[in-house]
């Protein structure tokens, strides 16, 4: 008898499955033609450009574009205090 594991559905010794992180081929399929698409309209610069035509444009750049590129949590240990400082801009929060 063989120790190589039997080829089954099942996750187990010798069937790790997909590494943490790695992204199915549709979803990898999908983020290449954004992208690809993105760069035939203009790219960054159209984007820049895209902003500056409007400052509600700008609002939903910062508001909901940019924020996907920020990590969902964020891990760490805080050693001592915290202090939070607003400014006048950040009085209507």
């Amino acid at each position: 008898m063989s120790d190589t594991p039997k080829n089954t559905t099942k996750f187990g010794k010798g069937n790790p499955g997909k590494p943490k992180g790695a992204l199915n081929k549709t979803t990898r399929t999908a983020l290449e033609a954004i992208a690809y698409a993105a760069d035939k309209v203009g790219g960054a610069d159209r984007l820049v450009e895209w902003i500056k035509e409007d400052p509600s444009n700008e609002k939903v750049f910062w508001g909901t574009v940019y924020p996907k590129l920020l990590p969902l949590q964020v891990n760490g240990e805080i050693k001592g205090f915290v202090i939070l400082t607003l400014s006048n801009a950040d009085a209507s929060i």
